[in-house]
């Protein structure tokens, strides 16, 4: 038992414990609704664009994450605007700005002659490195995006399944996807000290994908998300620490497990179900 709880013993690991848990369930409750609006894209976007908020954080002296959480908000919206006012694909929409983004922010540090940023903690992750003032910040955003999620919940059930007959209700469908883009900025922000850049859409999305592969209904379907957001981010940082390997990359490796088990268990579900209907359907007597 001891040597179970050996990584907790650590104010380091303590830290990351609960950052790895706020961002596990986070990323999670958002990604059932990104899964089901058809936006898997959007994560790896958003993510990517806000790598322009890092570079003009770095050139004004400020703080890194606020930089990241401005653009990728404004990469969000004109994401929105241009899908709905243009009459654009979501997708293409989507890869317009964020490699426009994703080129600015490459532009602007090619021109810094002493850039000295760890990327790398920026693209993969650094957990372990969470300070006390980082949970604050991850913990308030977290809040935020769970009560404006809470709030808003009703809007966006409607709008998701059925946005003709919500607008038709007196629902504004266009605030509700404006609302959602936002939201999913955040928890993206919220997702870049844990798993970095280039996993956090991983973490948005395979854990709803693996709901998905269990049940379609929308409120199980969301439990399970969470719990698999929690498991894959307590499981990854805890094998992490005695695989001596990267807390974000072994998160989502473990919630990438989850999806294929998930996947294994739909098909024996499907396979016994088609095995029962051959037994229980009449002989054909030629």
């Amino acid at each position: 038992m001891t040597l179970l709880l050996l990584p907790f013993h650590y104010p380091f690991m303590q830290r990351a414990c609960v950052a790895a848990l706020a961002v596990g369930m986070l990323c999670s409750a958002m990604g059932t609704f990104v899964i089901l609006r058809r936006l898997a894209f959007i994560g790896d976007g958003i993510a990517h664009a806000s790598f322009a908020g890092i570079v003009i954080a770095y050139m004004r002296g400020a703080n890194y994450y606020a930089g990241a959480a401005i653009v990728a908000v404004l990469t969000a919206l004109g994401i929105g605007f241009i899908h709905r006012r243009g009459r654009i694909s979501m997708d293409t929409s989507i890869g317009v700005l964020f490699t426009g983004a994703f080129a600015l922010g490459v532009f602007l540090m090619s021109r810094q002659s002493n850039y000295a940023v760890d990327l790398q903690s920026f693209l993969f992750g650094d957990i372990l490195s969470v300070q006390p003032n980082d949970l604050k910040i991850i913990g308030g955003l977290a809040l935020f995006v769970a009560c404006a999620f809470v709030l808003l919940y009703r809007g966006l059930l409607y709008t998701t399944f059925d946005p003709v007959v919500a607008q038709a209700g007196g629902i504004r469908a266009g605030y509700y996807e404006y609302a959602l883009l936002v939201l999913v900025a955040l928890t993206v922000i919220i997702g870049l000290q844990s798993v970095g850049i280039v996993l956090v859409a991983a973490l948005l999305v395979t854990p709803a994908a693996a709901a998905y592969q269990l049940t379609k209904r929308f409120a199980p379907m969301l439990l399970l998300s969470i719990v698999f957001g929690a498991m894959s981010a307590l499981g990854g940082l805890y094998l992490s620490y005695y695989a001596r390997g990267s807390s974000g990359a072994t998160i989502v490796l473990v919630t990438t497990a989850l999806f294929f088990l998930a996947l294994g268990v739909k098909s024996v579900r499907q396979a016994g179900a088609r095995r029962t209907i051959h037994v229980s359907s009449p002989s054909l007597s030629k």
